[in-house]
């Protein structure tokens, strides 16, 4: 009894070994079979432009200020302001108060005699010469400051998938001549890989135009700078 029940289990172990053993080369087999032997070229493709920013908005501080002993009030300010913009051409929608310090002036006149009001606001603009002409329609004086507050491309999405476009057949060109001087010719695609958005924005001289320094007859520099795209794309081919 006892060397029949070892036989069994011998025969048992023996079947768990063979099927282990088939387990083990059935998986060996497909590994080596996903092993990709084919030759390959791996490859990177850049584009790149500058484009002039035609969002830009400006933030205009507004305040009053005394003439005097006469006080030039913020209304008489803002339809300066107001009739410039519309002048220039710009929507009116475009204009807008972002910061207040006048709504409690009835309370703050009771305080303060002396109280100038101010408000801020927001434009957004186009073209900077547009900008430039709608200050030398406001009285200098009650324009307290000025600032560029942002800026953007109106096209920039579609901009970006062009150069992206173009970064591919860059990367694609460079596989060509490279495997062409070794005899080969250029498979097809394997892979590619997005190297991702790269866009540098102008950094622009922030600019001032204060109530003290202010010149009526000129409006303030602005050094315009552009915004710079770099797009990669990185692919690898097939080498035939």
């Amino acid at each position: 009894m006892q060397a029949s029940s070892q036989l069994k289990t011998l025969q048992i172990m023996k079947k768990l070994i063979a099927l282990t053993l088939v387990a083990f080369l059935g998986l060996s087999s497909a590994m080596a079979q996903q092993v990709d032997l084919r030759r390959k070229i791996s490859v990177s493709g850049t584009a790149e432009t500058e484009v002039t920013p035609d969002i830009i908005y400006i933030g205009i501080s507004l305040k009053e200020y005394l003439n005097g002993k006469k006080k030039v009030d913020i209304t008489a300010l803002e339809k300066q302001l107001y009739a410039a913009v519309q002048k220039a051409g710009i929507e009116k929608e475009n204009l807008t108060i972002s910061n207040l310090s006048s709504w409690n002036y009835a309370t703050e006149k009771k305080k303060n005699p002396d109280f100038l009001a101010s408000k801020q606001y927001r434009l957004k603009v186009s073209d900077l010469n547009k900008f430039n002409a709608i200050l030398e329609s406001i009285d200098a004086k009650g324009i307290a400051n000025t600032s560029i507050e942002s800026y953007d491309y109106s096209k920039i999405e579609s901009l970006k998938k062009e150069l992206k476009v173009k970064a591919l057949l860059a990367a694609k060109e460079k596989a060509a001549y490279m495997v062409a001087a070794l005899g080969d010719k250029l498979g097809n695609v394997i892979e590619i890989q997005d190297g991702g958005d790269n866009v540098v924005q102008p950094v622009y001289r922030n600019f001032a135009m204060r109530a003290e320094m202010a010149d009526a007859s000129s409006a303030p520099e602005i050094d315009f700078k552009k915004i710079k795209l770099n797009f990669t794309v990185n692919a690898i081919f097939e080498i035939k």
